[in-house]
């Protein structure tokens, strides 16, 4: 038995992974339908007797799940997983475009996958807390499936804010649960070595996550920002080029910067790219635009680069998958973006507070790649 010192950290480790895992299965497996119906009434036509169709399928599938997850031979680490997966597939098959069978189809499996991932998760976590004599932890393994009713909720209600469609939510579901099932499958039983491998790892993945929020700001918005302070399309007509340029420069020179360690590389190239989302804030007109166009235009692609090269580092042998983990977590940050923009929009601010936003997030990246990563313990 571990001593109470060891165990209450492992413990809680595994408590929230249960929660996330949870969360995923049930808060956008189950019921993430039940916000995304009005929306897909009003886009798609879909009548009111077909959403009762589609949540009966999903009730069904469920009911299906349930009774296969109890066959003799089933794996709870098998079922998680697999369950996990089919929530991400199937949550992302929703957005493709087809007659209501095919969503009858889509809906049921994720029912199936739901109930999968429930008995799962519920077996192996439940039974690894009364192990470590922390059973009281359950509470908090079960908070996920209210915690992912709240945050898929919160999600398809910023989306319909901001005018997104139901297709668009769909796949914003679908990262989220990409993302929940990276962080609820993190925690495989690992050599201490291992295990600092993947905390450093996962350090890169949120610095990734933020970048990709930052760096889709101007990338979205910078020609139509250029539109709206220059009155000659021959001048603002040439922003976007001159991005593309830099873009193809600074890879070629990346070279150049093997010098640097280089996270402090990667921070340096975010504070550039900062630089160029606020300073047509502070000082509109051609020249700052220009400024802009090649301080993102010229890091963002290094950026890119010199992320997965440490990736590729730190991670040592789970490298594929840590790198898979971080372009999941640009492309939510990148999702995260524009919303961000359009919600800061409804409540009466500009697209000037969004570039400020974005900024902030490449400062705190940049903050946390200079601080020191823990070196892993030699293996003896």
């Amino acid at each position: 038995m571990a001593s109470q010192s060891t165990s209450a950290p492992a413990a809680l480790g595994i408590a929230l992974r249960g929660l996330v895992a949870l969360a995923v299965a049930m808060g956008i497996g189950r019921f993430a339908f039940t916000p995304q119906l009005p929306l897909m009434q009003a886009d798609l036509g879909l009548t009111l007797a077909a959403g009762g169709w589609l949540a009966g399928a999903n009730y069904l599938g469920y009911l299906v799940g349930a009774v296969l997850a109890g066959r003799h031979g089933a794996s709870a680490t098998g079922l998680m997983r697999i369950g996990l997966c089919a929530v991400i597939a199937s949550t992302a098959a929703m957005a493709l475009p087809g007659p209501l069978a095919w969503w009858l189809l889509v809906r049921f499996i994720a029912g199936v996958a739901s109930a999968w991932a429930l008995v799962g998760t519920a077996t192996l976590t439940l039974a690894r807390l009364a192990q470590l004599g922390r059973p009281r932890l359950d509470v908090v393994v079960f908070a996920g499936v209210g915690t992912g009713i709240a945050l898929a909720g919160l999600l398809c209600h910023a989306g319909a804010l901001a005018g997104l469609g139901a297709a668009t939510l769909w796949l914003a579901l679908a990262g989220l649960a990409l993302a929940g099932t990276f962080c609820a499958l993190a925690g495989e039983r690992r050599t201490p070595a291992q295990a600092t491998e993947a905390a450093d790892a996962r350090r890169l993945v949120l610095c990734y996550g933020l970048f990709g929020f930052g760096y889709i700001l101007p990338a979205t918005y910078l020609p139509a920002q250029a539109r709206l302070l220059l009155d000659d399309p021959a001048l603002f007509g040439w922003v976007w080029p001159l991005f593309g340029l830099a873009a193809v420069l600074s890879v070629l020179g990346t070279n150049l910067l093997t010098r640097w360690p280089r996270r402090h590389a990667w921070a340096a190239a975010q504070l550039v790219m900062a630089l160029g989302l606020v300073l047509p804030t502070r000082a509109p007109g051609l020249a700052s635009l220009a400024v802009a166009a090649l301080c993102v235009g010229g890091t963002f692609m290094v950026i890119t680069l010199l992320g997965l090269q440490e990736a590729r580092t730190q991670a040592g042998a789970d490298a594929r998958r840590w790198m898979a983990v971080m372009t999941a977590v640009f492309a939510i940050g990148q999702l995260a973006g524009p919303l961000a923009a359009n919600l800061l929009q409804t409540i009466g601010l500009t697209l000037d507070a969004a570039l400020w936003l974005g900024a902030a997030a490449l400062l705190l990246s940049s903050l946390l790649l200079i601080v020191p990563f823990r070196p892993a313990p030699e293996t003896p």
